[in-house]
């Protein structure tokens, strides 16, 4: 080509350039201005709220007077004497750890057995989904009622005296009612990520160690296990996290009762800090709280991580 040709070719070439890169510029500001709305709203609600309540957790606000004093880290070391938010901790640790075992556990004995060839799977998939779309208030409510009335009618004429008598009113027995909701409705969420997970494991290794004679228990220890192994991960941090966090259920069932024997932490910062005149010292735990929350997380992240290399 010659030298005039090509200067030719360059010119038309040039402006084309021009046109596509000031499209991609448009495009990109157009992205930009799609995301400030959302940034805004979560500066608003969440951004902004955390920082208040870290501001507040160095004063001795009550919520609702409009004068207040800084005290520094006096809320964060009388945290440390308070036999209430020593309980409530106790009682959020004791639930999150007993409801994260039990809910991977029955999750993934749930996802194998629909992952198998049986009949109706997807029906059955459907029906342990469901309570993941209903309100845990409405479901809080209807299981108060069933420990309340229904297990004592049945525990009763059958002489069966651990049913006989309402759990929810036993000081030693009713966290084992919230237990019980947590798993019912955690359950689905939880089988649904096993069973995304066992999606992604190929048939040809079945075959191939169906052939080399492994049993079942081989089979998903050797073969299964190591390959969902991230979806294993993602769901206890997720469950642990959520747990650690529980409301709804201890206010559906119990309100904290009987006494403060299923007061949860967060129950707690609401129960204390928004009617009991506590904000700043609410505050204080809310903050302690989150940081302790972060930690485990990372600290399973870390550790579970580190065991998926090692499978």
């Amino acid at each position: 080509m010659s030298e005039s040709n090509f200067s030719i070719a360059l010119k038309k070439i040039i402006p084309f350039q021009k046109k596509q890169t000031v499209k991609e510029k448009g495009i990109d500001i157009v992205i930009y201005l799609m995301t400030i709305p959302a940034v805004l709203l979560f500066a608003a609600f969440h951004t902004f709220p955390v920082i208040q309540g870290i501001y507040y957790s160095f004063t001795n606000w009550d919520g609702l007077s409009l004068e207040y004093n800084f005290i520094g880290f006096k809320n964060y070391l009388d945290l440390l004497k308070d036999t209430n938010i020593l309980n409530s901790y106790l009682f959020t640790f004791k639930f999150a750890i007993v409801t994260t075992i039990i809910v991977n556990v029955l999750s993934l004995l749930i996802a194998l057995g629909l992952n198998s060839k049986i009949k109706f799977k997807n029906f059955f998939r459907a029906t342990y989904f469901l309570p993941n779309v209903l309100s845990m208030l409405i479901i809080g409510f209807i299981f108060n009622y069933i420990f309340a009335n229904v297990l004592p009618v049945v525990g009763t004429k059958l002489g069966i005296e651990a049913l006989a008598a309402n759990i929810l009113g036993d000081d030693k027995l009713a966290w084992i009612g919230v237990v019980v909701i947590a798993v019912w409705q955690a359950c689905a969420f939880n089988t649904i990520l096993y069973l995304s997970g066992l999606q992604t494991v190929p048939e040809d290794i079945y075959e191939a160690s169906a052939l080399d004679g492994a049993g079942k228990w081989q089979e998903f220890w050797k073969i299964t296990f190591p390959i969902i192994a991230p979806f294993f991960t993602i769901n206890m941090v997720l469950a642990m996290k959520n747990f650690l966090m529980v409301f709804d259920q201890v206010v559906a069932l119990t309100g904290g009762g009987p006494g403060r024997a299923t007061e949860s932490i967060a129950f707690l910062v609401y129960k204390s800090g928004f009617s009991g005149g506590e904000f700043a010292y609410q505050s204080a735990n809310s903050v302690v709280y989150f940081i302790v929350i972060i930690i485990i997380s990372v600290l399973q992240i870390k550790f579970l991580q580190k065991r998926e290399v090692d499978m």
